[in-house]
């Protein structure tokens, strides 16, 4: 296989990136981007996954750098690093969501069981129907949060994100849950 005048680059660009250049990191970056980005959204079909997994794909890149031994291997291995990722992310959304319908399922005997002791019936329908409508991703924070009454650094744990990224999830499920409410409720 010939190499092209932009495999030599990268392969310069490589080598000048394991000796420490931050300018050769950024150009780098800026050449491979776009290609793990699109690489990530086949897998993901998710545009904020693929943000996600593109900046995870670099982070492992960056510390895996000076390890790698022959930077004519760098896009086989980068893409490889992408894939491992992207498949991180299948197997933590599988488990969202197994999560997350036993979640719904104990919410739904808990909410009967509250409603059965008591007149909020029609506040936990409400609750329970707008729960309904968020996304998984959304129901499954709010759920641990609330409902296992799990604290930031627990759930980024069974999410396998940092505490920053269960932080603004959380944010954003309890704005959307609140939108959802004021709809439902008009």
């Amino acid at each position: 296989m010939s190499r092209t005048p932009e495999d030599i680059q990268d392969e310069l660009l490589v080598l000048q990136c394991q000796e420490g250049d931050g300018e050769s990191l950024k150009m780098l970056i800026a050449r491979w981007q776009p290609r793990f980005g699109r690489l990530a959204w086949r897998w993901t079909a998710d545009r904020e996954a693929m943000r996600d997994v593109t900046q995870e794909a670099w982070l492992a890149i960056v510390r895996g750098l000076r390890r790698l031994d022959d930077p004519a291997r760098f896009r086989s291995w980068a893409y490889r690093i992408v894939r491992y990722k992207c498949a991180d992310w299948t197997r933590r959304r599988v488990l969202q969501r197994k999560v997350a319908k036993e979640l719904r399922e104990a919410a739904r005997l808990e909410a009967d069981e509250t409603s059965s002791e008591n007149n909020s019936a029609n506040e936990v329908t409400l609750l329970r129907d707008a729960m309904a409508k968020l996304p998984s991703d959304q129901r499954v924070i709010l759920s641990l949060h609330y409902l296992d009454e799990m604290g930031l650094a627990e759930i980024a744990r069974v999410l396998d994100v940092p505490v920053g990224t269960v932080k603004s999830r959380l944010f954003h499920a309890r704005h959307q849950l609140k939108q959802t409410l004021e709809r439902m409720e008009s």
